[in-house]
């Protein structure tokens, strides 16, 4: 197989190009994001190359105290993002997505890492590239299922309310909330799985193909990781749901929606 193609500053630079077809079709439908996409692409440019040096000095000067703290750093930005996009959450609550992503990405990662690939926990060319992708995908799925949570309560407070009035225990009633959330949460990955090989190729396997990996073993790589995905999402959703829910009511049967809700009796 022919080595990868290495990119020149000038050769790199032409892909800002195409941001030029994104601004016309947003000025020509009125989006008014311009500074956004500007803002996006300058801050994905300079955190992207930032993580490459830092990923460079790992890779020639490896410790497991650079891999460790590289985890760490990914999940508590994991774990910050998904809050900061749901506000309102009590402390119980924010605790149980908290562990949940930590304890369920810590698990998958340590078994895709030393039971399926058999590689050292502390090894960073394996670690940080597949944990990234592990905890990216939690974080997505977790900040979608718990909107999707808050939302559907939004919508149903006088439902909730005549439920509480008749007798109906806060557990049934928040346990079907839990169950659609974690339904949504998880469709997105799964509709990416059904598609995969068909409509597209995933990043992870491309990449590898293009650093001149055997097309068979980076779709080895690429089933792994895409059931390891999976199985973060599900677990670490599942978990934040179903340990925050239980925060939402007292021994009174009195349900407390959200810090700024008073609550419903």
């Amino acid at each position: 197989m022919q080595e990868v193609v290495e990119l020149q500053i000038g050769q790199f630079a032409l892909i800002y190009l195409l941001l030029l077809i994104v601004l016309f079709v947003m000025r020509k439908c009125r989006i008014h994001q311009t500074k956004l996409l500007f803002v996006a692409s300058i801050r994905m440019t300079v955190q992207l190359v930032l993580a490459g040096l830092i990923l460079t000095y790992i890779f020639e000067y490896p410790h497991p105290i650079f891999t460790v703290l590289y985890f760490v750093v990914m999940t508590g930005f994991a774990i910050h993002r998904v809050l900061s996009k749901n506000k309102g959450l009590n402390r119980r609550f924010q605790w149980a997505i908290a562990c949940s992503l930590t304890v369920s990405g810590l698990f998958v990662l340590v078994f895709f890492i030393v039971v399926v690939v058999g590689e050292s926990i502390f090894n960073p060319q394996y670690v940080i590239p597949i944990g990234g992708m592990i905890m990216g995908n939690a974080m997505t799925g977790m900040t979608l299922g718990i909107k999707t949570f808050q939302e559907s309560f939004q919508g149903q407070r006088s439902k909730i309310e005549a439920l509480l009035n008749f007798g109906v225990s806060p557990k049934k009633i928040l346990l079907p909330h839990v169950n659609q959330s974690l339904e949504t949460a998880l469709l997105p990955t799964l509709n990416s799985m059904v598609g995969m090989g068909i409509v597209s190729l995933p990043g992870m396997m491309t990449g590898q193909i293009l650093s001149g990996t055997l097309p068979m073993t980076s779709i080895f790589y690429q089933i792994a990781i895409m059931i390891a995905m999976c199985t973060v999402v599900c677990v670490s959703v599942f978990g934040a749901l179903y340990f925050g829910y239980q925060s939402l009511y007292n021994e009174k049967n009195q349900i407390l929606l959200f810090q700024k809700d008073q609550g419903l009796r």
